[in-house]
């Protein structure tokens, strides 16, 4: 399957690469070895070259002769950065999906969407005050100089032989910080690892912390995930990524879908937006000031909707446990994306031969 699904992307493959220069590492072998590294749970690019040196499954799956020299780390994570961007990782989900074999076992009408948090590889003592932008030096030759600027002009005095040697102050690298009392908030902070993170919690009750927020679109017959993202952390962002995923799996579609979600998608302003795309909106509803009415509520394919929702959840708990997307090891909202998405299509594959044996 992975076989056929890569022979459809040689033309996107082909495009990647020059007729001249050194020859680099073959996309299609990066791309296995990607997937190995995310099916078995290998924790770093190093350790997988590493497993590759002896495990003869890996090399086999990922193409590699027995006597075949198996790549620097370094080289291999610089090559698949250039290749495995979001669009590259959209591309080989749709491709494992358009399967001959895998095709059939999709819904094209009815689909449920739902957000997880990833957390960042950022600690919290890098979560810093935003820097002060300084204000233009306007001074032309006729002002005066400032006071400040009068006092820092001027020669520092000459040091004598009985002046101590200055000693450099060395500050710990992993020193203590008491956040007791301190406000931070995403407008007055950011963090100095991954400026992309953001401070966020979905629910109350528990502790905020940098992420970012995935978001996966699942069809309801067998619960494959057909379209992943991966956006920065903030209120809107689950309705907004759902809007986009529903757009770019079904472009233009004028069929009746129907959407399931939970309580955080039961807004007016997002509910609006799926009935003018032709999409049925089966959103469980809040308690007080639901924008589900009973023009939905009424069919019985809402029920079923509502309970076919909570199987994508396993999608994100094997991500988490599996896929090591429980924290992220990669920084920027780019490379995180497509490695969601690409866990996301790892996700399917590992779901493959059990629906495909029933």
């Amino acid at each position: 399957m992975i076989n056929d699904a890569l022979v459809s992307l040689d033309a996107e493959f082909a495009a990647l690469y020059a007729d001249f220069g050194r020859p680099s590492i073959a996309s299609e072998r990066l791309i296995r070895a990607s997937l190995l590294q995310i099916l078995f749970s290998v924790r770093s690019e190093r350790q997988l070259m590493e497993q590759m040196q002896y495990n003869l499954l890996f090399r086999w799956f990922v193409g590699l002769g027995i006597d075949d020299q198996v790549w620097v780390p370094t080289v291999f994570t610089k090559n698949r950065d250039r290749l495995l961007t979001t669009e590259m990782s959209r591309k080989v989900m749709a491709a494992i999906l358009a399967h001959r074999e895998v095709a059939p076992l999709l819904s094209d009408e009815h689909f449920s969407v739902d957000g997880t948090l990833v957390k960042a590889w950022a600690s919290m003592k890098s979560f810093q005050p935003k820097p002060d932008i300084a204000p233009p030096d306007d001074e032309g030759p006729s002002d005066l100089p400032s006071p400040d600027t009068t006092a820092t002009d001027q020669p520092e005095p000459p040091q004598t032989e009985t002046d101590p040697m200055p000693r450099p102050t060395r500050q710990h690298r992993n020193a203590e910080v008491d956040f007791r009392g301190s406000k931070r908030s995403n407008a007055t902070h950011v963090s100095t690892t991954d400026p992309d993170a953001r401070l966020y919690k979905k629910s109350p009750g528990i502790g905020a912390m940098l992420c970012f927020i995935g978001h996966a679109l699942m069809e309801n017959r067998s619960g494959l995930i057909v379209q992943g993202d991966l956006t920065e952390a903030d209120g809107h962002a689950e309705r907004r990524a759902a809007l986009g995923m529903v757009h770019r799996h079904s472009p233009g579609s004028t069929r009746k879908l129907t959407l399931g979600a939970d309580k955080g998608y039961d807004a007016a302003e997002f509910v609006a937006d799926l009935r003018q795309a032709y999409v049925t909106p089966h959103v469980a509803q809040k308690s007080r000031y639901s924008a589900i009415d009973g023009r939905t509520t009424r069919h019985k394919g809402y029920d079923l909707s509502l309970k076919q929702r909570k199987r994508i959840e396993e999608a994100f708990g094997w991500a988490k446990t599996m896929g090591g997307m429980v924290q992220t090891v990669y920084r920027g909202v780019e490379r995180v994306r497509s490695r969601f998405v690409l866990t996301m299509a790892a996700n399917n594959l590992a779901r493959l031969p059990r629906l495909l044996a029933a």
